[in-house]
């Protein structure tokens, strides 16, 4: 399977998402996934809900960084994000559902 540094150019989200879940192989990496999408979830709201979309900027940044420190230190890869951004961050949300509907183990 090819790294995000070699990745082929993927046609659609469908052709993506294997690669996608190729690099996400270690379970702590996938988990510190699920946390920081989880706790992006929690700020998402939480500027819904007063009104200061700062709290979106915090979610982005800290879904990022849970996410980095899982590929930096347990999959020892570069994020998908660098070279496919729209799919790395659609990938992220259908992985993250599929765990939390338990469709994918945590």
């Amino acid at each position: 399977m090819p790294t995000a540094d070699s990745a082929p150019r993927f046609r659609s989200f469908a052709e993506f998402y294997p690669f996608y879940l190729g690099e996400h192989r270690h379970p702590t990496s996938r988990r510190l996934h699920v946390v920081g999408t989880s706790l992006a979830v929690v700020l998402i709201a939480t500027a819904a809900w007063t009104g200061r979309p700062g709290w979106l900027l915090l979610a982005l940044l800290q879904g990022y960084a849970f996410a980095w420190v899982g590929h930096f230190f347990f999959e020892h890869n570069r994020p998908a994000t660098f070279r496919h951004p729209l799919y790395s961050f659609l990938g992220d949300w259908r992985m993250w559902w599929e765990v939390v509907s338990g469709r994918r183990p945590f």
